[in-house]
């Protein structure tokens, strides 16, 4: 892959957010199949924006109410731009109390137009139970928002919508996993605020100039973890084998699955899926890092692969597409898929990346200036007297 090392902070940020959000509409028709199934409803593997699996989408089960597919997004974009709005409300480094402050009210009390419901309602009719915890323990628990997280269900929930958590930390993937550990706190636990932190830090990595997908997945590993970091290295040596998606899906599966306590299954969960551990992985994070290595860095592939893998595949086609995006910046996600995912969602997808790599621009320049007003006070501690 050709990398963009003279690409500018918006225009990665345009990449990152915009193949964000395309890579969420591609997986969300198919999400919860799997790789065979999906071929099967299509005739072959998705290579597109393609229709909702069931016609009868507004009443169809496990679907229902929702209309995914047709290049809707669903509710990984939805917090990503929810997290954008806080950023750019705080215009600074976010922490745990920032979700409470500012993320939980924007998601129970401003309407806005959800796509998958076709309506404008408050995105908290949307969002998964794993999100709704939010708001139960927040708003109405008024937990800590340190230690809110404890207690969910571990999945990717906290992990989908980091992204802009690297953005903001850009070049900087140790600061990204902190932010993102500390704002995750208030959503997660164990190894799903894992994952939101090395996500956010995967993002970062993609920022610096130069980077590729290989340094991408190794500033992952450099922080990662416990089983999180014991599943990305394993889907890493699996991917590796590979060039292309097809050959991929069952190898990078199978390297994932004995950290993905969800099960073959991922419609039926085992009784110990979910739970903490230091033992485990969400399945998301490891698989978009291996299709992301698949593809060298190119954003079809890497988002092709992650939708034709199926499961949780809007998930991991949001990561992947992220990443891919940032590396590759806005030409790399094709237009004609932007165009249509942002006209059927009724989204502008560039307003977001545009407001965050302002607030990336801004809380950079505090932070140099914080870090030198530290730098002149450890001199002055440390002079010879």
């Amino acid at each position: 892959m050709t990398t963009t090392s003279l690409a500018t902070l918006e225009d990665r940020a345009a990449g990152c957010l915009i193949g964000a959000a395309v890579g969420d509409a591609l997986g969300g028709p198919v999400e919860g199949w799997t790789p065979e199934q999906i071929v099967q409803r299509h005739g072959g593997r998705v290579r597109g924006i393609v229709g909702p699996w069931y016609e009868d989408w507004r009443t169809a089960r496990p679907i229902a109410p929702y209309h995914k597919g047709d290049g809707h997004v669903t509710d990984d974009t939805l917090m990503t731009h929810a997290l954008v709005r806080v950023y750019g409300t705080v215009r600074d480094h976010l922490d745990a109390h920032a979700i409470a402050d500012h993320l939980v009210p924007d998601l129970m009390g401003t309407p806005r137009w959800i796509p998958e419901l076709e309506a404008e309602a408050l995105p908290l009719q949307r969002i998964f139970l794993a999100e709704k915890w939010l708001v139960t323990r927040l708003h109405y628990g008024h937990v800590d928002p340190r230690e809110a997280g404890s207690g969910n269900i571990v999945n990717c929930g906290a992990a989908m919508y980091m992204a802009p958590v690297g953005i903001v930390n850009a070049g900087d993937p140790r600061g990204a996993y902190e932010e993102a550990l500390d704002i995750a706190g208030a959503h997660q636990s164990s190894y799903g605020r894992e994952a939101a932190g090395v996500f956010a830090a995967a993002v970062a990595a993609a920022f610096v100039p130069g980077a590729t997908a290989a340094s991408v997945v190794d500033a992952a590993l450099s922080l990662a973890k416990d089983g999180t970091r014991a599943a990305i290295a394993a889907v890493r040596e699996a991917a590796l084998a590979h060039r292309d998606f097809e050959s991929a899906l069952e190898p990078l599966r199978a390297a994932v699955a004995p950290f993905d306590p969800v099960g073959p299954d991922y419609r039926a969960p085992s009784l110990g899926a979910r739970r903490p551990s230091r033992l485990h992985s969400i399945e998301e994070l490891p698989v978009a890092l291996g299709m992301l290595l698949v593809a060298d860095g190119e954003y079809r592939d890497a988002v092709l692969g992650a939708v034709n893998y199926g499961r949780d595949c809007d998930s991991i086609a949001t990561m992947a597409g992220a990443l891919a995006g940032a590396l590759g910046g806005a030409a790399a996600v094709p237009d004609a898929w932007a165009k249509e995912v942002a006209e059927a969602s009724r989204l502008d997808l560039h307003a977001p990346a545009a407001e965050v790599a302002a607030v990336a621009r801004e809380v950079h320049a505090r932070d140099v200036r914080r870090r030198r007003a530290h730098e002149a006070a450890f001199a002055a501690l440390t002079e010879p007297r």
